[in-house]
């Protein structure tokens, strides 16, 4: 009698359940009805054309092959076999140096824009004359275009009549001879420098908008108990700013993983080929495979990078998943 009495109650509550899932549908079917083409929009910019990709990874499409595209020679997992494992293939050399410069280059551009860009924001976030014109000065390198920041960058550095190496050497003499920036080891901090200037803008104003939702009865309370300037933004204003942090982190990641403009327009000649030191991920993948029409390690490098990406996304979400919680 018990155990039918029990089975009834299960079945009503999964009964009411079922209501339940159905009347919060119609109630929000129109809702649901809005979110079909962004649904669609999704699968055709996104979804589609990233199995599109993994699917080209896996074929032998080159130069000879292209007129097929997606008939082309079916060869499984031999393009990332070639990228990471074949010590015969150039261009398995390549993509391990552009991994290192991307990995140096991305680590230096996040930390140095966030460093700066809180001691920046902390500084403009102060009452002083005139704030309003250096606040409007600092945002400028973020409107200039990533390829003119390229190309500017790029006369700047050049040896002899670059203006850097004039400074340097003409006018504080701080260095005996003029140094080759953008050829040999130099040329990573060539692109890492520019990166700052140019992302330091938005991680600034990021940072501004923190702190300036930081209620100042954290501080007055914190002067109260005696606490130093120190403590003050270890304790308090840092704490604070952990989903600010969390989202400038991302942002910053995931663009200069990705990024390409400047290196493209420094070096000139489309991605160009600038070397050992210089060669990002998104610049050598660009020169396999539309220069030297390497379509099928092209998509299978892209891939690899893409998984990465994803990889780090799912840890940067562990570590900041619960400042990103509204509480």
């Amino acid at each position: 009698m018990d155990i039918q009495l029990k089975k009834s109650g299960i079945g009503v509550k999964e009964k009411k359940s079922k209501n339940h899932l159905l009347y919060s549908i119609k109630q929000n079917l129109f809702a649901y009805a809005m979110l079909i083409p962004t649904f669609v929009c999704m699968m055709c910019i996104h979804f589609i054309p990233m199995l599109q990709g993994i699917y080209m990874s896996l074929l032998d499409l080159n130069q000879l092959t292209m007129t097929k595209f997606l008939n082309a020679p079916f060869i499984g997992l031999k393009n990332y076999y070639e990228i990471l494992f074949d010590e015969k293939s150039l261009i398995r050399r390549g993509f391990w140096f552009a991994l290192r410069n991307t990995a140096i280059y991305t680590v230096v551009v996040t930390f140095a824009t966030f460093a700066l860009g809180i001691i920046l924001a902390m500084l403009v976030n102060r009452e002083f004359k005139g704030r309003g014109i250096v606040r409007t000065a600092l945002l400028m390198p973020w409107v200039v275009p990533s390829y003119v920041v390229g190309m500017t960058w790029g006369f700047l550095w050049r040896q002899d009549s670059g203006l850097i190496n004039i400074i340097l050497c003409d006018i504080l003499h701080i260095l005996p001879e003029k140094p080759y920036w953008l050829v040999g080891p130099n040329q990573i901090w060539a692109i890492i420098i520019p990166t700052i200037w140019r992302g330091l803008p938005l991680s600034m104003i990021l940072m501004l908008a923190g702190l300036q939702s930081i209620s100042p009865d954290y501080y007055e309370a914190a002067d109260i108990d005696g606490a130093n300037g120190w403590q003050k933004f270890w304790h308090i204003t840092l704490p604070l700013l952990k989903p600010i942090l969390a989202i400038n982190v991302m942002f910053s990641l995931i663009s200069n993983i990705y990024s390409f403009n400047i290196v493209s327009m420094m070096f000139g000649n489309g991605a160009g080929i600038p070397g050992e030191w210089g060669d990002l991920l998104m610049t050598y993948i660009q020169r396999n495979t539309f220069q030297m029409w390497r379509f099928g390690p092209g998509a299978a490098a892209l891939m690899i990078v893409m998984f990465f990406v994803l990889g780090i996304v799912a840890l940067w979400y562990t570590l900041f998943k619960d400042d990103l919680v509204v509480k």
